[in-house]
């Protein structure tokens, strides 16, 4: 199960961060991407919510990731949370525009 919100900057992200924690997701279930690393990396410090690791990706997805474009990267890492292709590159085009992606994602 996953719900995913597409918000400007850090401020509506700790909104939705705090909704999600609302219905239920722990720190650990959320996820925000950036088409930015460094951006990705500070608002992911910022909030005290989780990266997309190895343990959502598994080895050869997050190696394989090095060899790949920051959009193709953003992609692998949103399907790895349970979007589908089209989602994913759907999110991927609303990264392109500068926007935030908030991902809560667990198991059920």
């Amino acid at each position: 199960m996953y719900e995913v919100h597409t918000v400007e900057n850090g401020v509506q992200a700790t909104k939705v961060i705090e909704d999600l924690n609302r219905l239920g997701y722990e720190k650990d279930d959320i996820y925000i991407l950036a088409h930015d690393k460094e951006r990705s990396k500070d608002l992911t410090e910022g909030t005290d919510t989780e990266s997309v690791g190895m343990s959502e990706q598994g080895m050869f997805d997050t190696l394989g990731n090095t060899f790949k474009s920051r959009g193709d990267e953003l992609r692998s890492k949103m399907s790895s949370l349970g979007m589908t292709d089209s989602e994913a590159a759907h999110y991927e085009e609303e990264l392109d525009k500068g926007k935030v992606v908030v991902v809560g994602s667990r198991d059920e």
